[in-house]
């Protein structure tokens, strides 16, 4: 029993422990940094008195003791003394880091922070456990230090850049930055060498933190999550800027992927003999819905030019030639209208001639409901210029748009093919011409070509698809699948299967 506890009480044995119960306790707070401090915190503690209780000093140079056993634990104490107090402040700088909840940011001044504790804590071991001067070592080094500088010159020269732009912090992560040369990315991480930037293709990509040391930054993200961006148009001088201008403006009013507020603007920026150049410029939530909003943009431009008469700078080419001889053949507005929508793309001239002949032109002031909600339409309407929108309507008198619609844009084909009520109001934003085409001519026209009816059927499938995620009311039913949709046409219009 004795012995048991003279072992007990022996500094060695009693050192050993500690040093065993601190690796079992780094084990269970793996990847927990903030238990991880506390761990170290105990650690160096309880190590300090008992080093202290022992008559040992570990920040004293020298060792005076006769038995070389005691010697040995000694300078081992006091090596894991400088040891656990270097983990200790390191511990520190990660908790701190991660309580300002920017631990990725902050990771290249944490490494260099860590660098210094520990460089710190090697000398002083070589200072206070083997009594060697650290001044003659530091001189020593310094050669070996000036070749191995000279070596990795470009990666000394990363890794001050990268201090220098931490220290100067002219973008964090989650910023996106656009560098000198085109290259733009969302910021993901910075370490020692190079800055990681995520692009509108989900593509990495790394910059050298040197090049960007150097090259003039653009940081894209603002004091809120709104964006700004441009889309420049070319057109032929055929129409008057203004009216260019006006079409433009009607472009932006139809757009939904575009921030309504602040509004966006179009404005004239050049004239000469081939072109009249307008800007449009709007705002997105974010720079990722970027692409998404250009796409549409250029899309409307497309319809709402068409639908104006304006014809885009790059339209004098032998295939717009082409395509307006064939337009002159047919010079019907509702000739024109058919041919520009893919829907009925798959009818024939002949077809195509008689469903034209069948539409009738309707003209809509500013303001005016076209549809009210839950109105049974008799006709399917198609947008010839203007923009309309959909708007639901709530129980206390209130008005929700759900999304606006352009040239080319279809509505009215849940009551034609289904007897359904509209499940929104269709209102005018501005003045509107649609053309409709009656219930029994388009009945006539999917008698002779049945393989419509899956085209509409499919229409009406996403346009329900829409409204429902519009809404945010759950999920669509089950009637809004293609199939079944397919069926209860063929049916209502007594089609063959």
């Amino acid at each position: 029993m004795d012995n048991v506890l003279r072992l007990a009480l022996d500094p060695i044995t009693q050192f050993a422990a500690l040093v065993l119960v601190l690796v079992f306790a780094r084990t269970l707070v793996r990847g927990r940094q903030t238990q991880r401090f506390l761990v170290h915190i105990v650690f160096f503690v309880i190590l300090t008195i008992l080093l202290v209780g022992n008559n040992v000093a570990p920040w004293t140079t020298g060792i005076a003791d006769d038995d070389l056993t005691h010697r040995i634990f000694i300078g081992v104490a006091k090596a894991t003394w400088w040891a656990g107090g270097a983990m200790v402040l390191a511990s520190s700088v990660r908790v701190y880091l991660i309580f300002e909840r920017k631990p990725r940011e902050g990771r290249l001044i944490q490494d260099l922070l860590v660098a210094f504790i520990y460089l710190g804590a090697a000398l002083s071991i070589i200072a206070f456990v083997f009594d060697l001067p650290v001044r003659t070592l530091i001189a020593t080094s310094g050669v070996f230090a000036i070749v191995l500088g000279l070596a990795l010159q470009s990666t000394l020269n990363d890794v001050f850049s990268g201090i220098a732009l931490n220290l100067g912090r002219p973008y964090t992560v989650g910023d996106w930055i656009e560098v000198e040369g085109g290259v733009r990315g969302q910021v993901v991480e910075t370490n020692w060498r190079s800055t990681h930037l995520l692009n509108d293709t989900n593509d990495l990509v790394i910059v050298p933190n040197s090049t960007l040391a150097k090259a003039t930054l653009i940081n894209l993200t603002g004091t809120d999550s709104v964006d700004g961006a441009k889309v420049v148009i070319r057109a032929l001088p055929t129409r008057t800027p203004a009216a260019i201008e006006e079409t433009m403006k009607t472009v932006l009013l139809s757009a939904n992927s575009i921030l309504k507020f602040p509004p966006p603007s179009v404005s004239v920026t050049g004239l000469d003999g081939s072109a009249v150049e307008v800007e449009l410029s709007f705002k997105v939530a974010s720079l990722g819905q970027t692409g998404i909003a250009k796409n549409e943009i250029f899309d409307l431009v497309y319809r709402h030019a068409k639908a104006a008469g304006i014809q885009l700078s790059t339209a004098a080419n032998v295939q717009m030639e082409a395509a307006s001889s064939d337009s002159s053949k047919h010079p019907g507005t509702p000739w024109r209208l058919l041919t520009s929508i893919p829907l009925f793309s798959a009818l024939t001239e002949d077809e195509m001639e008689t469903v034209a002949n069948s539409m009738t032109r309707c003209t809509f002031k500013k303001g005016v409901v076209i549809a009210p909600q839950n109105a049974s339409m008799t006709s399917l309407m198609i947008v010839r210029s203007g923009v309309v929108s959909v708007e639901l309507d709530d129980d206390d008198g209130g008005r929700e748009e759900l999304t606006r619609l352009a040239p080319g844009d279809l509505f009215g084909e849940r009551g034609v093919l289904m007897g359904a009520p509209e499940p929104a109001t269709m209102r005018a934003l501005t003045f509107v011409v649609v053309y409709e085409i009656s219930k029994d001519h388009l009945a006539s026209v999917m008698h002779e070509r049945p393989a419509l009816v899956e085209e509409l059927s499919q229409l009406l499938a996403k346009r329900m698809e829409t409204e429902e995620h519009l809404k945010a009311d759950g999920s669509a039913g089950a009637e809004a699948h293609p199939i079944s949709l397919a069926a209860k046409i063929r049916h209502l219009f007594r089609l063959p299967h």
